[in-house]
């Protein structure tokens, strides 16, 4: 069951040795837990096994002759899949594909050049320009422009949201949203940070932020892989994909 945020604050209070709120705040400590989410959301998403995604199959979407997508999250970090909000038979759009370039590559700027297309075959390439989140939510430029509007369907990392919901711990009814049992690596994060009150130089406390480094070390070989059900392989050059051979078999060949 996930930890609540509360019960993280409570066990750094055992170790600062002081369970009553008196020299620590509670809202002191809480910034100290977001700080370590966010720390730790950054290492966990660059292991790019999908445990922080978020989809939005409602409000994105592209106009007709629109060279920008609308309704683009404020939490997007990072776009993981675009794709039309219904595929299959029912779709109206069955062939589009959405496929990522930048502003300036050769597929990108002759995509740019072409007239508008029909929405139901063919591949618009998107790219995504500006700060993003949590600075705001980025801009993703399309290419070519369609002739009709495009309900779409965004995968996406969010960004760790601040929290803000009350400085007793009694109200701080927010969830860990890091993955793996990363309980103790926030709990070590908030006494390290905390403890910088006590020292001239405001230093985190260098035990405490080893605990923390080990910690956070041991969480990330954990997290990954994601399923085991099959070995982990690598193609070699020039090789096909299992069940797939040169000579059609995979294919329909005899």
């Amino acid at each position: 069951m996930a930890t609540l945020i509360s019960t993280i604050v409570a066990r750094a209070r055992l170790d600062l040795l002081e369970i009553t709120p008196r020299f620590w705040t509670n809202a002191e400590l809480l910034q100290h837990a977001t700080d370590g989410c966010k720390d730790l959301w950054k290492s966990i998403i660059d292991l790019y096994q999908d445990h922080i995604v978020t989809m939005d199959a409602t409000n994105v979407t592209l106009a007709a002759s629109s060279d920008a997508l609308a309704g683009v999250p404020t939490d997007v970090f990072r776009v993981v899949n675009l794709q039309p909000r219904i595929v299959g038979p029912s779709s109206t759009n069955p062939g589009l594909v959405f496929k990522q370039a930048t502003l300036t590559s050769p597929q990108f700027v002759q995509a740019r050049a072409m007239r508008a297309i029909a929405p139901r075959y063919g591949v618009v390439w998107y790219a995504i320009i500006n700060a993003g989140a949590p600075v705001g939510a980025p801009s993703i430029q399309v290419a070519p422009q369609v002739t009709a509007a495009v309900n779409l369907a965004l995968w996406y990392n969010p960004v760790v949201p601040n929290r803000t919901d009350g400085a007793d711990p009694a109200v701080l009814t927010a969830i860990n949203p890091i993955p793996g049992e990363a309980d103790k690596a926030l709990e070590a994060y908030i006494v390290a940070f905390a403890r910088s009150r006590e020292k001239e130089d405001r230093a985190p406390d260098a035990e405490w932020l080893s605990i923390y480094a080990t910690e956070k070390r041991n969480l990330l070989v954990a997290l990954t892989p994601r399923s085991i059900q099959e070995p982990e392989t690598v193609a070699s050059f020039m090789e096909w994909p299992d069940g797939m051979s040169g000579d059609g078999v995979g294919f329909g060949g005899d």
